[in-house]
């Protein structure tokens, strides 16, 4: 049953105003640019996706990656996620967990021996989240044949290190996992975990049988080949000890899944988080929390499981976000070349809708296979934009489709204030355009100057960092929130601000995009205004905190009460 949104802070609908000339960014002025600055911050990581001409699976869907202040100092680091051999080698190979220290200089250090990461695997993706409650960033990592809990300890030094907790931790979860989130489902302080089950992959079902686009070459298979998995679902008991609920929970309901990107948003407004799943050739899935520990499928009576034309797509990355300012929860899903990135809004009755055609991202993402993707404020004019990146999986697709690359260049959409969004990306750099093999996209402010910067992760390539230019003279805040009743990230919690006419929505959230974790302070955009006058936020715990005058500029730690 549908449930009204956000009878905390009330339904209050603010009319969406025209974006000011002062934030679009023009052809003859470029008022953002996006540069690579990936060389020159010293990061040297190469993807190694470890294709040996066999063909399998997992080598086009690896490279994943994000941002994580691991050491606590307030400036982001990055982490990248390497693939390997398949199957997993216990052969010397380089680190699959390669960590990047920011020097606070525009630089980072090669830091990677501070992780441990026990036993052979091929990895995936990452989360980001204190599960205990320490105040130190926490790593899980997804692969094959086994994901990975990485703890964030001191090393003894007055530094800080990451060891290996998986197996006194409970989390067995073998298979392929591809995307996580953590989340407090069921609103005890600790954080749990979510992670996506892709299908039951290993090399011998491979050779069993032969795939091929053309006829004659062999080529990676279809989803539809293998037999797809649940998502599963770990409760956090405390104590560094996880339970496997996911058949309790009512995820083992839908087994047959294929998914690839998961986004938490407690889109209703009742106070629980819910799970947003991209399915890959199956139904897209909303679980919806009910609160008393299980969740239940409600996609196809939402609108989000199909396309608007009624079929399933190749879901690959996700994400939410309050795109209209209207307190109500669009949600974008990458999809196949030939399918079009997916947006999903929200009506007046709760029903989902397909509006890609008519809000502009439709047909200019036709021919592009997007994968990361996620919405953020790049101009920080206070609307939520839509940024993609791009890559073929077949890397001799040019040779049967001349409108198709293998390499792609990513996409950047700027949203006009209606719901309506315009293709920006050859206005905003050349970095932007440059083809890639994209899989994991991210979001943060790695050099804290107020303007959020991206993170692309390739397969079998070198990732690229994009520094946002910004000289929109667009003012900005940044919120960082620390729960006490809540878990300690603040994960879970509902964060209104109003600046002047206009009130945007937000949730501090794990997860979303695909095989990524993106900054989780929450930098909100204020256009020319010089400050936000009232922050609404509602803790995971229920609590209802307000914070009076945030001036432009500023960062504010906010402590739950």
């Amino acid at each position: 049953m549908m449930v009204a949104l956000c009878p905390m802070f009330g339904c209050r609908r603010n009319a969406p105003a025209p974006v000011s000339p002062n934030s679009v960014v023009s052809a003859s002025a470029p008022l953002v640019m996006f540069t690579d600055v990936t060389e020159k911050a010293g990061i040297a990581f190469q993807h190694e996706n470890g294709a040996t001409g066999k063909k399998y699976m997992p080598e086009t869907m690896s490279g994943g990656g994000g941002f994580i202040d691991f050491d606590g100092d307030g400036w982001l680091d990055t982490v990248l996620i390497n693939g390997g051999s398949l199957p997993p080698s216990e052969k010397p190979q380089r680190p699959v967990v390669n960590l990047y220290r920011n020097n606070h200089d525009g630089t980072f250090t090669d830091v990677s021996q501070k992780v441990e990461a026990k036993g052979a695997f091929y990895g995936m993706g990452v989360a980001v989240g204190d599960y205990d409650n320490d105040g130190w960033e926490d790593l899980y990592i997804t692969g094959i044949p086994q994901g990975r809990l990485l703890h964030n300890v001191s090393d003894g030094k007055g530094g800080r290190k990451f060891v290996d907790v998986t197996t006194p931790s409970g989390i067995i979860d073998k298979g392929w996992s591809a995307s996580a989130a953590w989340l407090d489902y069921d609103r005890d302080s600790k954080l749990d975990l979510f992670v996506t089950r892709y299908v039951e992959w290993s090399p011998e079902k491979e050779q069993g049988g032969f795939y091929s686009v053309d006829g004659t070459h062999r080529s990676y298979q279809r989803p539809q080949s293998f037999k797809g998995q649940a998502c599963r679902l770990y409760h956090n008991l405390g104590h560094g000890v996880f339970e496997d609920v996911t058949q309790k929970a009512g995820f083992m309901n839908a087994p047959n899944t294929k998914a690839l990107g998961v986004a938490v948003c407690d889109y209703d407004g009742d106070g629980y988080p819910d799970i947003f799943v991209a399915n890959d050739t199956e139904p897209n899935q909303l679980w919806h929390n009910q609160g008393d520990g299980t969740f239940k499928e409600i996609a196809q009576e939402s609108g989000i499981a199909l396309s608007g034309e009624g079929t399933a797509r190749a879901g690959m990355g996700i994400d939410t976000a309050d795109v209209t300012q209207t307190g109500r929860f669009d949600a974008l899903i990458t999809n196949f070349s030939g399918e079009q990135l997916s947006l999903y809004r929200r009506d007046n009755s709760g029903l989902f809708l397909d509006v890609s055609a008519r809000s502009g991202v439709g047909i200019a993402t036709q021919t592009y296979l997007g994968f990361g993707a996620f919405f953020f404020d790049f101009d920080l004019d206070g609307w939520q934009d839509i940024f993609v990146t791009n890559g073929h999986i077949h890397d001799d697709i040019a040779k049967r489709d001349s409108s198709v690359a293998y390499r792609e260049p990513s996409l950047l959409f700027q949203n006009r204030g209606q719901g309506n969004f315009a293709d920006v990306s050859r206005l905003c750099g050349v970095a932007l355009t440059i083809p890639r093999v994209g899989r994991a996209a991210a979001f943060g402010d790695f050099d804290n100057d107020g303007a959020p910067d991206i993170l692309i992760v390739t397969n079998e390539g070198k990732p690229a960092l994009l520094h946002n230019e910004n000289r929109t003279g667009n003012n900005w805040i940044r919120l960082i929130l620390q729960g006490t009743r809540s878990n300690r990230d603040g994960i879970g919690a509902r964060v209104r601000v109003t600046v002047g006419a206009q009130t945007q929505t937000f949730e501090v959230k794990s997860g979303s995009s695909y095989l990524s974790a993106s900054d989780r302070r929450l930098l909100v955009g204020l256009g020319k205004a010089e400050r936000a006058e009232r922050i609404e936020i509602r803790w995971s715990s229920g609590k209802v905190q307000s914070v009076e005058g945030v001036n432009r500029r500023e960062t504010r730690r906010i402590v739950e009460e």
